[in-house]
């Protein structure tokens, strides 16, 4: 999950026509890679044709593409084509780097320094598709206050933040991606979170989503949608507050493993 970075105003229109992606100042892209976008995420791979700027001219090229804001304020189109060799951030090393590409390990956990000498602590994930490593500044990744109406306690937003899996009371595993186009995957195809913002709650509904790292979905567990998926759909209908988890129980023996 993270924030809502970008407005939909703010996309640069010019430059996704450009690419095959708008025409005529109308968006052609779907609803799942626009709220990538929008969410500063990456979108999915896609098929970009005809190409051309001042300098080059690409007939075709597969690549996922990102906003990222510059200096300026202003809204920049990235492009992620397929590289041939990914470039490795200088603070990991070739083991780490192994790891990461070979697939033996989700993501790492590294503790680095910005360009005015402050310690950050960064996730470090790697892309196969695009063969490029993905670096996340913890302190950026927005966690939700609640999934299917269950709020995280401290620890498991620390978990979330830093990559690991949280597991809900509902059965429910979860964990933060920044290399899935929704930020977040699962062992439920859907799930509903919720943000505290100004006194009130924002959901975020998420449908289709990946297994965590290396894991495949249980066809019969990850359609399952708990009271508390319920309950939250209902809280987002109908705006209705919450305080606490009292509003929801499970069967343990149902949800628990």
């Amino acid at each position: 999950m993270n924030l809502i970075s970008f407005k939909e105003h703010e996309l640069p229109i010019k430059d996704l026509e450009t690419i095959g992606l708008a025409s005529g100042g109308q968006l052609l892209l779907n609803v799942n890679d626009l709220k990538a976008l929008l969410s500063g995420r990456r979108t999915e791979m896609l098929h970009l044709e005809n190409l051309e700027t001042a300098d080059i001219r690409i007939k075709a090229i597969d690549a996922k593409i990102s906003l990222r804001r510059n200096e300026q304020g202003k809204t920049d189109l990235l492009i992620h084509p397929i590289y041939r060799k990914p470039a490795t951030p200088d603070f990991l090393d070739e083991n780490e780097a192994r790891q990461l590409e070979k697939g033996e390990v989700a993501s790492l956990l590294k503790v680095t320094t910005d360009k005015k000498g402050n310690k950050k602590e960064v996730l470090v994930e790697y892309d196969p598709e695009t063969r490029e490593f993905i670096v996340s500044d913890t302190e950026k990744i927005l966690v939700p206050d609640m999934i299917n109406s269950e709020f995280l306690t401290p620890a498991q937003k620390e978990a979330y933040r830093k990559g690991r899996e949280v597991k809900l009371a509902d059965g429910t595993v979860l964990n933060y991606s920044g290399s899935d186009s929704n930020g977040i995957r699962s062992n439920r195809l859907a799930l509903i979170a919720s943000i505290l913002v100004d006194g009130g709650l924002s959901y975020m509904v998420y449908q289709g989503l990946n297994a965590a790292f290396g894991k495949k979905h249980d066809p019969r567990e990850s359609e399952i949608q708990s009271p508390g998926y319920h309950s939250a759909m209902e809280d987002l209908e109908n705006e209705r507050p919450v305080a606490d988890n009292a509003h929801i129980r499970f069967d343990k023996n149902r949800y628990s493993r």
